[in-house]
């Protein structure tokens, strides 16, 4: 199940492209890609609220874009885990990369479902990168979360500008 709770910190039309339906079919389709039997229930919310879930269960005092609380292997079967999402880090970040909303979280469902399977990028050798790259080609969603925080694309230099400004300069020195 899918709970959504705009932060205040959101415009309330930048959350409302996010289609319940659309990201519900999406965690279904990840959740089998990854292999993960159990239920997973998200909450869409703010910063200060992954702020908390993060100070409180991880001794992290800050915010952060996904937080994954996996269940005892004993319930996995029938329920994988929770996940929790930070709309306001989503939203800067789908921003950054040029894309929606509602890709972004797609994004950060993928990484917190590996998270779920038990994948931690955080102590392995490459192996979570490597197949959330994999799912994220199967599932079509553009670069991956890991990567894009190992390998930072800069932005693009606007050269168009750069050959108005030479032009121009050259225009004033009487040689264009």
């Amino acid at each position: 199940m899918i709970t959504i709770e705009p932060p205040s910190t959101l415009s309330h039309s930048a959350a409302a492209p996010l289609s319940k339906p659309s990201l519900t079919r999406f965690l279904n389709r990840a959740r089998t890609a990854v292999g993960l039997a159990g239920e997973v229930d998200v909450l869409l919310t703010s910063d200060a609220a992954l702020k908390r879930l993060n100070r409180d269960y991880r001794g992290k005092n800050k915010a952060t874009d996904v937080l994954s609380f996996p269940t005892p292997a004993e319930v996995a079967e029938h329920h994988a885990g929770d996940l929790a999402i930070s709309l306001d880090t989503a939203a800067r970040q789908a921003a950054s990369f040029k894309h929606s909303l509602e890709i972004e979280v797609k994004v950060l469902l993928l990484h917190g479902l590996l998270h779920l399977d038990g994948e931690d990028h955080e102590i392995d050798d490459g192996q979570m990168a490597a197949r959330e790259a994999e799912l994220r080609g199967q599932l079509k969603l553009p670069v991956s979360l890991i990567d894009r925080v190992t390998n930072p694309v800069k932005a693009p230099v606007a050269k168009k500008k750069v050959a108005v400004a030479k032009k121009t300069t050259l225009k004033k020195r009487g040689r264009a």
